[in-house]
This record gives structure tokens, C-alpha cells and sequence, in this order.
């Protein structure tokens, strides 16, 4: 019988646990083997959870990527976004997306949805300096 089953804390215990793995493919569900290959696939998943995070990109990232990878001018997003100022505002994360906008620019430029409604951090419009004078 294998070893005992034990946390996946190294790359190299994972390494070991993808091996056997792989030896235990296709084993029959309820049998021993089949247990151990539902056991060591959820440490697995755990570990690789834990240490490869999928990261996905930022929604306004993921749309100038796109509009890159097309050839998209800012004028081409008005009928997914609106105006030619909205699309400003969005592009320059003045403003977060809609639900109507996700839709629209998950349809037209396919990007995944769950792209597009992560946050964006809206960045707050910097103040004009001030130009009265304090009596000096």
C-alpha cells in the first residue's frame, strides 16, 4: 500500500502528489485507489490554490488590452460604454462600469465577464490648484 497521505507543503511534495496522481488516474470511485485519488486531488487543489493564484487582470486593463489587440480607437467603445466623456471617465477609472456596459463589452470584445465586474479602483479627480491668493 502507498504512504500515507500528508499535507502538500513543498514544491517538491507537490511534485510527488501530481506523480501519483497521475499513476492513480482512472482509478474506480469507492475503491481504495479511488479514495486516495479523491483525497490527493483535493490537497493538490488546496496547495496549487494557495501557491498559483490566478490572478485576473483589471477591467480597464483588460478592455486597453483588447482594444489594443483589435485596433480599436476610444471612439470604437461609445456604443458598448456611451459618450465620448463616459468613455473617458471609464478609461480613466474616474468611473466604475455598469452592468449594461459589462454586457456590452463582454459580447463585443469578449472578454470574460468576470474580468469585467472585479473592482477597479476608481481614482478620485485631482484637485486644480488654487489660484487666490491669501493676502500676502
Amino acid at each position: 500500500m502507498s504512504a500515507s497521505l500528508k499535507p502538500i507543503r513543498t514544491g517538491s511534495d507537490h511534485a510527488a502528489a501530481l506523480a501519483e496522481l497521475e499513476q492513480l488516474w482512472g482509478a474506480p470511485a469507492g475503491s481504495p485507489e479511488g479514495d486516495r485519488l479523491e483525497v490527493l486531488t483535493i490537497l493538490i487543489e488546496a496547495y496549487e490554490a494557495q501557491h498559483f493564484a490566478r490572478n485576473h487582470p483589471d477591467p480597464i486593463d483588460a478592455i486597453l488590452y483588447r482594444m489594443n489587440a483589435l485596433g480599436l480607437k476610444r471612439r470604437d467603445l461609445e456604443p458598448m460604454i456611451g459618450t465620448r466623456g463616459r468613455v473617458a471617465e471609464i478609461l480613466n477609472r474616474r468611473r466604475p462600469l455598469s452592468i449594461e456596459m459589462i454586457r456590452k463589452l463582454h459580447e463585443a470584445l469578449e472578454i470574460p465577464a468576470e474580468v469585467l465586474i472585479r473592482q477597479t479602483e476608481i481614482v478620485p479627480p485631482t484637485p486644480l490648484a488654487s489660484t487666490t491668493s491669501d493676502g500676502d
